[in-house]
């Protein structure tokens, strides 16, 4: 099948945070591509780097104090080299980001229409009375019911679901290239969480924007994406289509996420779990940065840090064990 056109490229990450006593390196090398339409899951644990890395490519995180390397390729331009001024007109047009809470990110005292409209107005050149249609169209669009008095609240007078659907439609307001959902179901029960995902996949059908899909739960993207990325401890430790990531994954980690998905057949039973905890960033292990939680480990694990190596066309892996 040809590859879609490349969107976004992400070249050797790195971002590190001075803390008292040390250096805490919250992304090590990151290194990854999204095509054109494409929907790529990013998955790991809270803490694994997934909301460092893609807030670093938003610019949200600000150095100092953070130290930031790497490139970030968008449409042929390296968008860490841009000033603020000209990020400011990439950053919520050409590439939107919706968050876990959305009431961290909504101003609680103002209403929700003119949230939509201060959005629309700040990216382009439309009259007020047309950005509050526009702001109508786009609440009916994410299926928001009764768009027009949700105009006319405020974000504590909405459930988390309608929440949400508002979150979506301010980042869908510019017409982006990239959506960038972080977690955006983890607050939400299973129904609401169905809807929302069902929702991104039907706008991404429509609008043919790319999507990258943030999570911890693989179940999440097993529907919605094409590719996945699993990040460990910092670093992409395995990547491939969806299909191949579920059906033979070739690194411990990965399998071990793939076997904490609830099924039917574990419905009675209690869920395996990874053992062990994340190494901590600021002092990680000499080899490979899983090996203390790996079932499969051996002597080499301990001492090399596994070089990511392609093992079939298009499925990359980071582990001495694989293939």
């Amino acid at each position: 099948m040809e590859e879609n056109p490349c969107i976004l490229e992400i070249k050797d990450l790195r971002v590190s945070f001075p803390v008292h006593g040390g250096i805490v390196n919250s992304v090590n090398g990151v290194s990854l591509s999204l095509g054109k339409g494409e929907s790529l899951g990013v998955v790991g644990e809270s803490g694994c780097g997934k909301s460092v890395t893609f807030s670093s490519v938003m610019r949200l995180i600000k150095a100092p104090p953070a130290a930031i390397e790497g490139e970030v390729i968008f449409n042929g331009t390296d968008i860490m080299k841009l000033t603020e001024k000209q990020m400011c007109k990439i950053r919520g047009k050409d590439i939107a980001m919706v968050f876990q809470e959305p009431m961290r990110s909504l101003n609680p005292v103002m209403r929700i229409g003119e949230q939509i409209v201060e959005t629309l107005q700040l990216h382009e050149d439309i009259p007020k009375r047309r950005a509050f249609e526009r702001a109508l169209e786009l609440l009916t669009h994410v299926e928001v019911p009764d768009p027009e008095s949700r105009l006319h609240s405020y974000p504590h007078q909405l459930s988390g679901g309608l929440r949400q659907r508002v979150m979506i439609a301010m980042a869908l307001a510019c017409r982006p290239q990239i959506l960038i959902a972080d977690e955006p179901t983890t607050a939400l029960d299973v129904t609401i969480q169905a809807s929302i995902l069902d929702l991104l996949k039907r706008l991404r059908e429509e609008t043919g924007m790319s999507i990258v899909m943030i999570t911890h739960d693989m179940g999440v993207v097993a529907d919605i994406v094409d590719n996945v990325a699993v990040l460990y401890a910092g670093s992409v430790v395995e990547k491939a289509d969806k299909y191949s990531i579920f059906k033979e994954p070739l690194h411990p980690y990965t399998a071990g996420l793939l076997d904490c998905i609830p099924t039917l057949a574990t419905s009675c039973a209690r869920l395996p779990v990874i053992e062990g905890n994340l190494p901590d960033p600021a002092n990680l292990p000499e080899g490979c940065a899983f090996y203390p939680r790996c079932n499969q480990a051996q002597d080499i694990c301990m001492t090399q840090k596994p070089v990511v190596k392609e093992y079939k066309p298009g499925h990359i892996c980071a582990c001495h064990l694989a293939g």
